[in-house]
């Protein structure tokens, strides 16, 4: 078996992990330069205005979260910075020094967790504050997508998301799906592969 690694498994990791971080940054820069106000958080006042998009369902609510997923281990961010540097590090090792990246399904999924990975991680060193947001806020990550399907539970509202979150979570999903069917599915299909040695 040829060991190298196609140059289309490099192109499909680094862009989705690029347009991923991409398009996190620039949704987090633009929504919070129109509709987050840093005096009201000095106040000790939530963003609590709504921007409804698709009224009642779809819009903007900025938000700082200091955690992690809704919100938990509020104050460990730099912790959850170097482990997201620790769980990057390992991805990369993990894709193209043991050749992981020969499984294109592996290698998308992980691409998107990477570009959340690094979208939230620009956040917690601080890099996504600006001088006018009050010091206890410049280490969180910045939120802003609101979504909501009244009465549903868990769904009225979701918590505050970002396109990192996103991004991350679907390639989550993906591993998921690869863990408990894609990867069963090979291992069955080698099983089932006739031995070079055996004489038809």
């Amino acid at each position: 078996m040829d060991e190298r690694l196609p140059v289309s498994r490099f192109v499909l990791f680094f862009g989705l992990l690029i347009t991923g971080l991409v398009a996190d940054l620039v949704t987090k820069a633009w929504v919070f330069n129109n509709y987050f106000d840093p005096e009201l958080t000095k106040q000790g006042y939530g963003q609590d205005v709504a921007f409804w998009w698709i009224e009642g369902v779809f819009g903007v609510q900025p938000s700082t979260n200091p955690g992690a997923l809704f919100g938990m281990g509020a104050g460990f961010s730099f912790y959850f910075a170097m482990f997201s540097l620790v769980a990057l590090t390992g991805i990369i090792v993990w894709l193209f020094v043991y050749r992981a990246a020969h499984d294109r399904w592996l290698t998308f999924a992980l691409g998107l967790v990477s570009g959340g990975i690094l979208g939230n991680l620009y956040d917690r060193i601080e890099w996504g504050a600006k001088p006018e947001y009050p010091e206890h806020i410049r280490d969180n990550v910045r939120d802003w997508i609101l979504f909501r399907l009244e009465g549903v539970p868990f769904f009225d509202p979701w918590p505050n998301f970002n396109i990192a979150d996103a991004v991350l979570v679907t390639g989550a999903a993906m591993l998921f799906i690869h863990s408990v069917v894609l990867y069963k599915q090979e291992v069955n299909d080698q099983a089932n592969e006739p031995s070079p040695t055996t004489k038809p």
